[in-house]
């Protein structure tokens, strides 16, 4: 199979199986509904209003934020590992995820206490801020080591301590509603409406777009820092531009769903695996399909395996996403063994 064919074959797969999985997240859950019920609720001739609430209020709103956030977080991992030139960075491991979930914690418990509400707005802005303060610590340490594996370590020990933070935060707060954010500080999917849709497109979608029109010199930067400048790049605004991407996406996924491990490193290596290629202009449209495809995959199993009780989304991420990072590892170990 050439390399065009197998491009177009394996986007025809990953559209196919997202399309799949977006149907079945419509009908399949703790309540039971047929696909002539889910149909004529799209169409707006469904009859039962319970069956109408269910997909428009709950289901399909939750499968739209579950496909967008999913791309946004297998492309921010894909940008941080070109960043890094290390495949197992991501927002996860670098802390970046963590530090915009301290950083919404803290928000929503300051708003809380005194009795305010917290904008799907406010909470982005403090999740950024959050990504940005974690990456800030991230890039301090790699001006002083240069063994990479030194750094990732840095970013999951700055991840350990602000996920210590956010859960004593979490954990001494009175309110009940307080209280309430250790279901979200776990991951989750769940009470997305159409508002939170509509405000995560307003951020993710353009963030995609520019990073789509950064792929040229990202190839170029996966070449070296060096052959990047013989062909005209600016490394150093180019670099912001992708660690200001990256948070952002990492941010806005946080900021709704809470931190979501593994899809960020284990979506765009398999991606790359199944296109046969790195090129950044290939593999983007790839991530943000295999990133829909996974979350919604993950959040599908997520609240149906136990229902009515529901998984954090991380626990099955996780499950699927660790032994891809392991598998990796492996590799690149035989690799430098050679």
């Amino acid at each position: 199979m050439t390399s065009r064919k197998r491009l177009v074959f394996s986007y025809c797969c990953l559209a196919l199986l997202l399309a799949m999985l977006f149907a079945v997240s419509l009908f399949w859950g703790s309540v039971a509904l047929t696909p002539q019920a889910v149909l004529a609720a799209l169409t707006g001739r469904g009859q039962d209003a319970l069956s109408v609430g269910i997909i428009t209020q709950l289901r399909l709103p939750r499968a739209v934020m579950a496909a967008l956030l999913g791309a946004a977080l297998s492309a921010a991992g894909y940008l941080l590992q070109t960043f890094f030139a290390n495949p197992i960075a991501g927002p996860f491991v670098m802390g970046i995820s963590s530090g915009a979930k301290l950083a919404v914690a803290l928000v929503m418990v300051l708003f809380l206490n005194y009795g305010l509400l917290t904008s799907s707005a406010v909470l982005i802005l403090a999740a950024f801020a959050g990504a940005m303060a974690a990456m800030a610590f991230v890039l301090a340490a790699a001006r002083r080591v240069q063994r990479m594996s030194i750094l990732v370590i840095c970013g999951v020990m700055i991840g350990y301590i602000c996920s210590a933070i956010t859960e004593f935060v979490v954990a001494f707060a009175q309110d009940s509603s307080i209280v309430n954010l250790h279901n979200w500080s776990q991951g989750s999917f769940s009470g997305m409406t159409w508002g939170n849709v509509r405000t995560a497109a307003l951020v993710v979608l353009p963030a995609l777009a520019a990073a789509f029109c950064l792929a040229k010199p990202m190839a170029a930067y996966q070449m070296g820092e060096a052959y990047a400048r013989s062909v005209g790049v600016d490394v150093r605004r180019f670099s912001r531009l992708l660690v200001l991407l990256s948070s952002l996406l990492a941010a806005c996924v946080t900021a709704f769903a809470g931190p979501i491990s593994f899809v960020g490193i284990a979506v765009p290596h398999l991606v790359k695996q199944l296109l046969g290629s790195a090129r950044p202009l290939y593999v983007l449209p790839g991530c943000c399909l295999g990133g829909a495809t996974f979350c919604l995959l993950c959040d599908l199993i997520a609240r149906s395996l136990f229902a009515p009780m529901e998984l954090s989304i991380s626990a099955v991420t996780a499950v699927f996403g660790a032994p891809v990072v392991i598998g990796l590892l492996l590799r690149r170990n035989r690799e430098d063994v050679r």
